[in-house]
C-alpha cells in the first residue's frame, strides 16, 4: 500500500509540475506600441517596467480571465464611441485597467468604467446625485472620457502622454514636464502609479490580443455575450421603479442591471429631462 501511495504522490507531483510548467509560459514582444506610438524597449528601465506588468497580469489569472470574458460584451459598446471621436481603439484598454470593465468604486470615490470623480463628472456635464449617477452610464462616460483624452492629446502632443495624464492629471503631468524638461512619457520620472500606468495598459493590450501565448484559452461560449437591448425614452418622474419595470415587462433587478446609473428606487424628474432606458429583449 505504501508503494502504491508513493507512486500516486509522484504521479500527482509530475502532473502538477507539467501543469505549472505550462502555466509559466513566458513571452516578451519584440516590439509594442500604444496608439501607433512605439514603446522604446531598447531602454532598460522601459523594458523592465513592461516586463513587470506582463508578469503581474499574467499571474492574476482569475482577474484577467474575468476581464477577457467581460471584454466580449463591453468592447462592442466602447469601440464605436472611440471611433466616432477619432480616439484610438487602444484606449479601451485604459478602461480595462481603470475598472476591470465593471462599475467599480475606488477608495477616493471615483466610479464607473472610466472612474470619474464626482466634481470632474459634474464639470463635464454629467448628472451626479443620489437619484441618477451618469458615471455608471457606459455610453455617456465613454464619451466624456473621449473629450478629456482629445484635450490632453492637444495639450501634450501624444496619445501616450494623454493616457498618463488620465491618471496623473493634466496639471500634475505638466508640472513634471516643466521641472524635468522632458516631454516624452518614457523619459519622465513620475509618481509610482503614473510611472506604471501606461505599462499596465500595454500589458493588458498585449495579453488580450495574444491570449494563448499567455496561457489564456477561453472558448467562445465561455465569453460574456453582448446584451440584446431595446431603448425607451422617459421624460417624467417615476415614483416606483419596481412597478415601472413590471409595466415594461421586466423586473426591478433587470431594470437596475441594464441601467446602473439609476441609483434609487424612484426617478425624480421635475424638469422633464429625457432619459433613455435600456431594457432586455425577451
Amino acid at each position: 500500500m505504501k508503494k502504491v501511495a508513493v507512486l500516486l504522490v509522484v504521479g500527482f507531483l509530475g502532473i502538477a509540475f507539467l501543469s505549472a510548467t505550462k502555466n509559466e509560459t513566458r513571452y516578451f514582444p519584440d516590439k509594442i506600441d500604444f496608439c501607433g506610438e512605439e514603446t522604446p524597449l531598447n531602454i532598460p528601465d522601459v523594458r523592465e517596467r513592461l516586463d513587470r506588468e506582463l508578469v503581474v497580469n499574467q499571474h492574476l489569472h482569475g482577474s484577467t480571465i474575468m476581464i477577457i470574458k467581460r471584454a466580449n460584451r463591453f468592447f462592442p459598446v466602447i469601440e464605436p464611441i472611440l471611433a466616432k471621436n477619432n480616439v484610438p481603439d487602444d484606449f479601451k484598454y485604459l478602461a480595462v485597467i481603470e475598472s476591470s470593465l465593471t462599475n467599480a468604486t475606488s477608495p477616493s470615490g471615483a466610479k464607473g468604467f472610466w472612474q470619474f470623480m464626482p466634481l470632474t463628472a459634474k464639470e463635464k456635464g454629467m448628472e451626479v446625485n443620489d437619484i441618477v449617477d451618469e458615471r455608471y452610464h457606459l455610453e455617456k462616460s465613454t464619451q466624456m472620457a473621449c473629450e478629456y483624452l482629445i484635450k490632453a492629446k492637444e495639450k501634450f502632443g501624444s496619445w501616450t502622454m494623454a493616457a498618463a495624464s488620465y491618471n496623473g492629471g493634466m496639471a500634475g503631468l505638466q508640472k513634471a514636464v516643466d521641472q524635468q524638461m522632458e516631454t516624452n512619457y518614457y523619459d519622465l520620472l513620475l509618481t509610482d502609479e503614473t510611472f506604471r500606468y501606461v505599462f499596465r495598459i500595454l500589458a493588458l493590450k498585449q495579453i488580450m490580443q495574444n491570449k494563448q501565448l499567455y496561457g489564456f484559452e477561453l472558448k467562445v461560449d465561455e465569453l460574456y455575450q453582448p446584451l440584446s437591448i431595446r431603448k425607451i425614452e422617459v421624460d417624467s418622474s417615476i415614483s416606483d421603479l419596481a412597478k415601472f419595470a413590471k409595466i415594461q415587462g421586466v423586473n426591478y433587478k433587470e431594470l437596475k442591471l441594464y441601467n446602473p446609473w439609476l441609483r434609487d428606487k424612484k426617478l425624480d424628474n421635475p424638469t422633464k429631462k429625457k432619459y433613455i432606458f435600456d431594457l432586455p429583449v425577451k
